[in-house]
């Protein structure tokens, strides 16, 4: 761990973007107008507002942007309540980054690629896909399966598509949990869409959604032949303190915010039951 991970500065929150009703994305700088730190597609940061709390999200812009960090935040909480509430200028704290983040610069240069996400877990998938477009050329083809409650949950929608929807190298299939009248795209849940898609268990997944979510679609991908040691997930929101002290993401023999939070499926088969 960097010393300097472990020191809040400060944060100037320059734009912040409704994507939900109930997800809002961050653009945070330095007071100077700069970037507060370099990452790795998957790493994530601790924000704080004092006298509030402080709360660990993915970053979500990729590395190759330069000039801030973006962070795509749910509502759910006293933290999340209060940046909801922000405006463009205020400041908060931030450290990090923390995490192992996904192999981009390893284990993932020139597989084929399937991102599986489910509601807010496309934020820590985001920067891993942009990632990847910013270097194409150095990955195999690219697929990306994205599903929510409705049209309206859909997270980063007009970046889908005006951008991953337009980039001829990618392929994008959207579906949503119920038919509605302004959708008049696939209808149905990530799992089933995933075993209708049939993707060739050669490919490398990487997944993040609710709990559910995964279970259904872990259980669909092993019936496709997919090896637990080929599909990659996130698991920040077990996250605290980032440095392995305050023992609420250990188990058995592992600390998700040191030895994660990406894991492959064959890592986290090797942790007891309970996790």
């Amino acid at each position: 761990m960097r010393e300097e991970a472990l020191i809040p500065h400060i944060g100037v929150v320059t734009e912040i973007r409704q994507d939900t009703p109930d997800v809002k994305t961050f653009r945070v700088v330095t007071p100077e107008g700069e970037k507060p730190f370099t990452h790795i597609p998957g790493q994530c940061a601790m924000l704080s507002v004092p006298g509030i709390g402080e709360a660990m999200f993915s970053i979500t812009s990729s590395p190759t942007v330069a000039a801030y960090l973006e962070f795509s935040i749910k509502k759910c909480g006293c933290v999340t309540d209060w940046l909801h509430q922000m405006e463009p200028g205020q400041q908060i704290t931030i450290r990090g980054p923390y995490g192992n983040g996904f192999p981009v610069e390893g284990d993932l240069l020139g597989k084929d690629l399937l991102f599986i996400a489910g509601g807010i877990g496309l934020a820590p998938l985001r920067s891993v896909i942009n990632y990847v477009r910013a270097n194409r050329q150095r990955y195999g083809s690219v697929r990306i399966v994205y599903g929510s409650r409705s049209k309206d949950d859909l997270v980063d929608y007009r970046e889908i598509l005006e951008e991953w929807q337009t980039d001829e190298s990618l392929e994008v299939y959207l579906t949503v949990d119920r038919e509605q009248p302004e959708w008049d795209g696939h209808v149905g849940f990530v799992p089933s869409y995933v075993t209708e898609l049939q993707p060739d268990p050669s490919q490398t997944v990487l997944m993040c959604g609710p709990p559910v979510m995964i279970k259904f679609t872990l259980a669909a991908l092993k019936e496709l032949g997919f090896a637990d040691t080929r599909i990659y997930t996130t698991m920040e929101l077990r996250m605290k303190c980032g440095v392995g002290k305050c023992g609420r993401c250990n188990i058995g023999s592992k600390y998700v915010c040191k030895d994660g939070p990406v894991f492959t499926f064959d890592q986290l088969g090797e942790l007891p039951d309970e996790y």
